[in-house]
């Protein structure tokens, strides 16, 4: 059998044009990449979203605004949904190993749809606000900037995570 890898986001942002099916850019309101777990991956994932915003026209506020709630549902997937290690070793031959996390930008009317899928089984925790911590703030960002947002129940594939924002600043 052989397994062909998933483009992930590094490889989307590329200069020439993307020729897989999986991937589709632009005005027909459906974009989506796979994710690595380079350093790099949640500020690629943000060029990704406000780069496929532009092209569907959205407002460079809103674009940063959903550019900033993809990071942080990008950041909890690769922090707290992914696995790593000897899960990964007995995973080598499957796509989650190549990208552990998916993320994919619906626009529909006036909202975009943020959604980021991982392998993880543990729900999203909404944290006590901290001023003295240097994390867990990301869902209260997400809640803020997001008109709604939830999950997926988790099941043995994951769960996805989603935000809704609105078009109309």
């Amino acid at each position: 059998m052989t397994t062909h890898p998933a483009e992930t986001v590094h490889d989307a942002l590329r200069e020439g044009r993307c020729d897989d099916a999986w991937w589709i850019p632009g005005p027909r309101g459906f974009a989506a990449c796979g994710l690595s777990r380079s350093a790099r991956t949640v500020a690629d994932a943000r060029r990704f979203t406000r780069s496929t915003l532009e092209g569907w026209r959205v407002c460079a506020a809103v674009a940063d605004d959903t550019a900033l709630v993809v990071s942080e549902l990008v950041s909890n997937a690769l922090r707290h949904g992914t696995r790593r290690g000897a899960d990964d070793a007995a995973a080598a031959v499957r796509p989650r190993a190549v990208c552990p996390a998916w993320l994919a930008l619906t626009r529909r009317d006036a909202t975009v749809l943020c959604a980021v899928s991982d392998s993880g089984s543990g729900a999203p925790v909404v944290r006590s606000l901290d001023k003295f911590t240097e994390s867990g703030r990301g869902l209260h960002i997400v809640d803020r900037l997001s008109e709604s947002w939830g999950w997926t129940p988790p099941d043995g594939s994951g769960k996805t995570v989603w935000a809704t924002v609105s078009t109309r600043g």
